[in-house]
């Protein structure tokens, strides 16, 4: 089945992610992402605005769903808490502009992406191909990567003079072909991420892509691209991702059918027997889990404790305004990083917190209650399972710019279920 753009919307969102690579080739996709954002949602008022005066295969699907609202209003009130902790804390005019963009090549991505899926005519079937061509060109570029660090190439190829328009740090900009883990020593896989564990979670979503899939070979493409990054990334998170946020969808269903909860009540009937055994399993299991990267571990949880305390004792309801260095202790990693929500609390307090929890919480109780009923809402569900657990390892909005396609597929379920509620 031939899949080809029908509209400008299209023509853009098809572009931009199948060239994904070519992007990264450059060291681009940090700039791409934000631009594509602010272009779509400036798109998607136009049509809002011009309504049938606008080009027929323009015009807006319908208004804007609430819950874009809510995101967007919680995105405005996480900007708002940005200048209130700056002023707080004396951070001047200079570093306010340059979080307030912070902000819009961030925070800011998560509605506005969602805003042009609800409103512009953007199939989601679209979108699920363009993710298989990318994984396409990743499976043709896999051979060269793995064999790098065993052929003698080095790390890294260069790092974009792009970087001048400003970012979280280098490896934004920089074309990689492996890393090497400092614990191991032995090599790790990006991709086209950052780094390996946000790759791992990129892998996750390309695995729910191609699973929507229904062309067999693209959903094999897809699958076989998805699986590569997560092997290869060696996240924990990763592997967890690919079991929970790919099963899980698929499983909601059952609690509607009453055979479900007699075996369910069953299986916790018995649970005195073989609960305790159960219970240690999970622990050494845990353990194990921990231990298989020991310092990370160690780093992350120091993080997170220094993030709590401080956020406690220095600014319980705007925060920071920005991330702290951290001490020798967790590596110089600066304190607010590495935890959405640890992060949130230190950087932009309890107001910051529940900024993003209010309207995440919301979509989710909103993509459950449609995934119990429907299978279009598998992989809303899978993508927003995927974005909880990548923001316990990650701070999610520096990596927006690279969840656009799954961002958009949200604002295009809530589309389908405003035109075909369940």
């Amino acid at each position: 089945m031939t899949l080809k753009p029908q509209n400008p919307a299209e023509r853009i969102v098809w572009t931009a992610l199948t060239l994904t690579w070519g992007f990264y080739a450059f060291g681009a996709l940090y700039v791409v992402g934000p631009v594509l954002a602010w272009v779509l949602a400036a798109l998607a008022g136009l049509a809002l605005f011009l309504g049938p005066a606008i080009r027929a295969d323009l015009r807006p699907t319908g208004p804007v769903p609430w819950l874009v609202w809510l995101w967007m209003g919680g995105m405005a009130v996480m900007l708002v808490a940005l200048w209130v902790g700056h002023i707080d804390w004396g951070l001047g005019l200079k570093q306010t502009i340059k979080s307030s963009i912070g902000w819009a090549k961030g925070w800011a991505l998560l509605a506005l992406f969602p805003l042009a899926g609800a409103v512009l005519p953007i199939r989601r079937a679209l979108l699920i191909r363009a993710q298989s061509v990318v994984g396409l060109c990743t499976l043709i570029l896999a051979p060269v990567m793995l064999a790098a660090p065993y052929v003698g190439l080095p790390q890294s190829i260069f790092t974009s003079p792009l970087k001048a328009v400003g970012g979280p740090g280098p490896e934004y900009f920089t074309v990689y072909f492996y890393t090497i883990d400092p614990a191991s020593w032995t090599p790790r896989w990006q991709f086209y991420a950052p780094w390996s564990p946000f790759a791992a979670l990129l892998g996750v979503l390309a695995v729910l892509f191609a699973l929507e899939e229904k062309h067999r070979g693209w959903m094999a493409v897809g699958l076989c691209a998805g699986i590569l990054m997560i092997l290869a990334s060696k996240s924990r998170m990763g592997l967890v991702g690919l079991v929970c946020c790919t099963i899980g969808p698929r499983m909601l269903p059952l609690v509607a059918k009453s055979w479900a909860w007699l075996i369910l009540s069953g299986v916790m009937a018995s649970f005195a027997t073989w609960g305790v055994a159960a219970i240690e399993a999970g622990k050494a299991g845990i353990d194990g889990f921990k231990s298989a990267r020991a310092d990370s571990t160690r780093v992350r949880e120091t993080l997170q404790r220094i993030a709590w305390e401080r956020w406690q004792s220095d600014a319980v309801w705007f925060g920071h305004g920005t991330v702290k260095p951290g001490p020798h202790l967790v590596e110089y990693m600066p304190i607010g990083s590495h935890h959405t929500w640890y992060g949130l609390l230190f950087v932009k307090g309890l107001t910051g917190f529940l900024a993003l929890l209010v309207p995440l919480v919301a979509h989710l109780c909103v993509v459950i209650a449609d995934a119990v009923h429907h299978p279009r809402g598998r992989l809303p569900l899978g993508i927003l399972m995927t974005m909880v657990l990548l923001s316990f390892g990650e701070n999610i909005e520096i990596e927006a710019y690279m969840l656009w396609p799954a961002l958009i597929i949200l604002g295009c379920h809530l589309r389908e279920i405003e035109v075909k509620p369940v």
